[in-house]
């Protein structure tokens, strides 16, 4: 990739994007800034600097223009000092300012820099990098396909990116000059046009030819997007009138997307004379049109967004895909093929420029964007996936500027047997109150771990009880959720269990320990409706069994728990035949719940009080009602350990 064009992707600034300056109190450093000639603006800002004093504005221009043409040590030096003044550096210039620094010698105080700027990062950013970089440490390379890659026999010399399938054919963008009597000096080359390539048996590109189904212009057509639903191409084009670039009041002249259908009708979708559209896809499945954009609502440079529409009609507003694809860096070219989204980025923690991410669809979201990795990501920039099957394997194209290429950026094919991108495990839903699953429980802690016990990831589920884990793929797992005052919960999944569970959610149920205990004559006992046994007898019957399940219920959730089982009666009949009664019920009751899963140890003690402890005036000699009797037939299931079981 030549100096003047170091650019995160092809598309995303450098190339596409016109801009005329009219100067007004603007120096020469700006002018060539904005007009991309990056290695002119750094000669010219350090004239200035040398003469004077740059603005901060200015001397950001700097260090962009420093990474824009790869002196990458003098550009982490001026973001550094812009970063140590507490200046205009955003997450998109943090991204810079890393990327500089994973490039120069000092690349290992990047942790530290890191540590530094993540409080400013959304926590899904920092979770997509634990995640890459644990896949990296953990030996990735393992799980990576077989690839048969080639460079397109027609690549030129100039800038190839963007393939897209467009039936037995390949549409690509081209910086090629052919029939075109215009130039675009910051690149050197021709404005891009739209090819298109027979492909052929092997994979290869055939015979190249100019793409004529597209209107003609004299400026840029670019990064195609065949949908064969609507039998539409989808496309970015510079903004025009009468024929003539036009520009906006600052003089850029950004890029609009339209949408030609094959032999039929032209209709401009997305313009806004101050904002370029880049890598439209239209997704048949859903109607949805993807792109990229810098707008202000960004998380970063160039993010991904969508809107819906009624085929191929824009009916909504720009959606933000939202921080787990966008980055602090820029996102560009995204693609869909079998429920998972190819996208590139720049992100800081990638293996160089851009990179090649897939991330699982889930319903509205996405998974953790996974790095390809080698070999079809690179130090360089790689972007631009396209894949489809093919035979017993898969065919699929993406653009990449790596040495040994033919030109500035060259197309490459590949082969495969199976989909790239790192299989994964995605748990995710809600951890509720099992006493009533609408109850939502927020920071609660679930993890996963192997069946060596060891820890794959963890996480707190956030103020709406929503929690999200994923990592690579494990053919047995067990999740471990618990909460201070809350049960614990355990459960582990079979391979059959795990691969039923993708694309489904799984709520975690936990116990509230205040739900299920009471105060009850002046101690904690778990919560159970009154109950009976029938009179002279210690025989637990069904009713009594349903209320005893609670507390089977209560251990299983708090199998710390020490219990004493205490029973009293009235005071009807002979006190000694009372002891004996109660304690023979206590005795059973025990009996039940070992029989039931309660551990005997769990349960310190079983008393009989007889008639001892009676509540009311209904004592010996005392005529009472029935149900004041029924007052004194009790039993209380005694936590022993409350005051310290949660210490």
């Amino acid at each position: 990739m030549d100096h003047v064009k170091k650019i995160q992707i092809t598309l995303c600034t450098c190339l596409l994007g016109v801009v005329f300056c009219f100067a007004q109190k603007k120096s020469q450093g700006d002018v060539f800034f904005f007009q991309y000639e990056y290695q002119k603006a750094v000669n010219a800002y350090e004239k200035q600097l040398s003469e004077g004093v740059l603005t901060k504005q200015q001397f950001l221009n700097l260090a962009d223009a420093y990474f824009k043409t790869n002196n990458f040590e003098k550009a982490l030096e001026t973001y550094t000092q812009l970063y140590e003044q507490d200046s205009v550096l955003d997450n998109h210039h943090y991204n810079k300012m890393l990327q500089s620094l994973s490039k120069t010698p000092d690349s290992d105080k990047k942790e530290g820099l890191l540590a530094s700027v993540s409080s400013s990062f959304p926590k899904e950013l920092m979770e997509n990098m634990k995640f890459n970089d644990q896949l990296l440490q953990n030996g990735g390379d393992e799980n990576q396909l077989d690839y048969e890659i080639f460079n397109l026999n027609g690549n030129s010399p100039q800038t190839d990116f963007a393939p897209s399938f467009y039936n037995d054919k390949l549409l690509f963008s081209s910086g090629r000059q052919v029939n075109k009597k215009l130039r675009y000096e910051p690149g050197n080359e021709g404005y891009f046009n739209i090819y298109e390539s027979e492909i052929q048996q092997t994979g290869q590109g055939g015979a190249v030819q100019p793409f004529q189904a597209l209107r003609e212009t004299d400026y840029h057509e670019a990064t195609p997007s065949y949908s064969p639903g609507l039998n539409s191409v989808f496309y970015v084009l510079s903004n025009t009138e009468n024929g003539e670039l036009s520009f906006d009041p600052n003089g850029k002249n950004a890029l609009a997307i339209a949408k030609q259908t094959i032999d039929g009708s032209y209709q401009l979708l997305l313009k806004d004379l101050s904002t370029s559209f880049y890598y439209p896809f239209y997704d048949d499945a859903s109607g949805k049109l993807y792109f990229s954009a810098d707008f202000e609502d960004g998380y970063g440079g160039t993010d991904i967004y969508f809107v819906y529409t009624n085929h191929g009609q824009v009916m909504s507003a720009p959606i933000n895909l939202g921080p787990r694809i966008n980055s602090s860096g820029n996102e560009v070219a995204p693609y869909i093929f079998e429920n998972s989204f190819y996208f590139a980025s720049d992100v800081f923690y990638g293996l160089g420029g851009m990179d090649i991410y897939k991330s699982n669809i889930e319903g509205e979201g996405f998974g953790i964007p996974i790095n390809l990795g080698d070999p079809i990501n690179s130090e360089f920039d790689d972007f631009g996936m396209v894949i489809r099957n093919d035979g017993d394997g898969l065919l699929g194209y993406f653009a990449s500027n790596r040495s040994g290429g033919k030109g500035k950026d060259d197309i490459y094919g590949f082969k495969v047997d199976e989909k790239p991108g790192l299989k994964t495990i995605t748990f995710k839903g809600l951890v509720v109150n099992q006493a009533n699953g609408s109850q939502i429980v927020p920071n609660a802690e679930v993890s996963l771990w192997n069946m060596n016990g060891e820890l794959l990831a963890k996480t707190t589920s956030d103020e709406e009880g929503q929690y999200r884990l994923e990592i690579p793929y494990e053919s047995e797992l067990v999740l471990d959720a618990s909460k201070k005052r809350y049960s614990r919960y355990i459960k582990k999944f079979d391979q059959d269990e795990l691969d039923a569970l993708q694309n489904n959610t799984f709520d975690v149920p936990v116990s509230f320990y205040d739900d299920l205990v009471e105060e009850r004559e002046g101690q904690k006992v778990v919560k159970m409706d009154d109950f009976y046994f029938e009179t002279s007898s210690t025989k637990v019957t069904d009713n009594i069994k349903t209320e005893l399940d609670k507390v089977v219920a209560f251990v299983e959730a708090f199998p710390s728990a020490q219990l004493r089982i205490e029973t009293y009666t009235d005071s009807r009949g002979g006190s000694s035949t009372n002891f004996k009664l109660t304690q023979g019920r206590s005795d059973n009751i025990k009996k039940y719940l070992v029989e039931n899963g309660v551990p005997a140890t769990n349960i310190l003690y079983t008393i009989g009080y007889g008639e001892d402890k009676i509540l009311n005036n209904c004592t010996n000699g005392v005529f009472c009602l029935e149900a004041l009797h029924r007052k004194n037939q009790r039993t209380l299931v005694v936590v022993l350990n409350d005051n310290v079981l949660f210490d």
